[in-house]
């Protein structure tokens, strides 16, 4: 088969599946905007979005023109690619970005598949979740409408969808839901996984400390330090955690920027600050600041080896994409405390592969982290199942990269 990829960000989510195509011998060309490291059996072609929204344009309809300019890139782009003889059996595009929009225009003879990531809703899931930071706008289930709109101009041309949790397909409407296939990206479980052995180094004021399995080590990570994933519900529980246990150290990774959501107000002098400012603000008066590592953002391995040394894990979220992370902190045996939101569930379940905790109730967490700080053998027991699970559901090899193939191979025998 001819395959084209397409993903802003390429890889992505396609990381393993392309190079996997490729290898059975076809020929597997990616359209991208940003850069991307050279990828085995792939064809790279990058192209630019140079055409700029206009003056005026309704709020509503902001989005889905900065897409409209995106999948016109991407037209032309495939346009070329038609010229130099190029024709797709299939199409597989993550469509948020706009870019897949015009491509059967170019190629009507091609299957399209796309990644169904998020499908925005008025209620029920991010918007709205967390009241500490006001209601909803009065317009923002018109914005959102506008903002799926992208999708639903996909839903009459896709074939079929995939998506990497049953929360996630469920989001979709009908009649394209029942087209969504549930396979995860997948993670690499034979090369996540305990290391006894494994150590990190993190910076203090008298000097680099090394911190290992016999240390008491509270892991938490976020892409970027932000509401989303918890962040302000993690720092309200340290000064309990952090009381509770003087010997405890706390490793904090990610970034300053903003992900998802708003971007933090700025402060009172009108100077601009960060999420992690606010709330380390709000709570660093009780906090042992001695003791509290933000070590930023890291190089996948020493991330890992954070994960490796992790006592216990926090991962919190809003109802919203499900992070790797948590994934591979359960391939990596962590002890988790999680949140109690969609779609950690199908990840977490309480008292089996992990523990759950009402998302708003700092107290709670912290005396969850506090008794699995006390009790090694019950972390034991929930970081080889949360293993377990992540191995059997989870693991690319075995499950997820062969049911990525299948899905995309059942879209030629459609």
């Amino acid at each position: 088969m001819n395959i084209l990829f397409v993903h802003q960000n390429f890889p992505g989510q396609f990381k393993h599946l392309a190079p996997a195509m490729a290898r059975q011998g076809h020929r597997v060309v990616a359209l991208h905007i940003n850069a991307c490291p050279p990828v085995p059996g792939v064809e790279l072609v990058r192209y630019a979005v140079t055409a700029r929204p206009g003056q005026g344009t309704h709020r509503w309809l902001a989005d889905l023109e900065v897409k409209t300019l995106r999948g016109e890139a991407a037209w032309q782009a495939a346009l070329k690619l038609r010229e130099q003889g190029f024709a797709p059996d299939v199409i597989v595009a993550h469509p948020g970005w706009g870019e897949s929009l015009f491509l059967q225009h170019v190629w009507p003879q091609a299957r399209l598949g796309i990644y169904c990531e998020f499908f925005y809703q008025a209620q029920g899931a991010d918007t709205g979740f967390d009241p500490e930071f006001g209601p909803p706008e009065a317009d923002s289930a018109c914005r959102l409408q506008m903002k799926n709109a992208n999708y639903e101009l996909h839903f009459a041309r896709a074939h079929a969808g995939i998506a990497p949790t049953h929360w996630q397909a469920s989001l979709f409407p009908e009649p394209f839901a029942s087209r969504i296939a549930v396979v995860h990206d997948g993670i690499r479980t034979d090369q996540i996984k305990p290391d006894p052995s494994a150590r990190i180094r993190v910076q203090t004021a008298e000097g680099v400390l090394q911190l290992g399995r016999d240390d008491e080590v509270i892991t938490f990570v976020n892409r970027n330090l932000e509401p989303y994933r918890g962040y302000h519900q993690f720092m309200r529980a340290l000064p309990a955690i952090l009381k509770a246990r003087p010997k405890a150290r706390v490793v904090i990774i990610g970034g300053n920027e903003v992900s998802y959501g708003a971007a933090p107000p700025p402060g009172p002098d009108g100077q601009a600050q960060t999420w992690r400012e606010i709330f380390l603000n709000e709570v660093k008066g009780e906090l042992d600041l001695s003791r509290v590592h933000f070590v930023g953002k890291v190089p996948y391995a020493d991330f890992l080896r954070v994960l490796q040394v992790s006592t216990v894990h926090v991962y919190l979220t809003y109802p919203f994409v499900l992070s790797w992370s948590l994934l591979e902190a359960m391939s990596a045996g962590c002890a988790i405390v999680a949140s109690d939101t969609a779609p950690v569930r199908e990840a977490i379940r309480h008292g089996e592969t992990g523990q759950l905790v009402d998302f708003f109730d700092p107290a709670a967490l912290a005396q969850q982290v506090i008794d699995l700080c006390k009790n090694p053998a019950e972390r034991a027991r929930l970081g080889a199942q949360a293993r377990a699970f992540a191995v059997e559901h989870y693991d690319l090899e075995t499950r997820c990269l062969p049911g990525q193939m299948a899905w995309l191979n059942g879209l030629v025998d459609h």
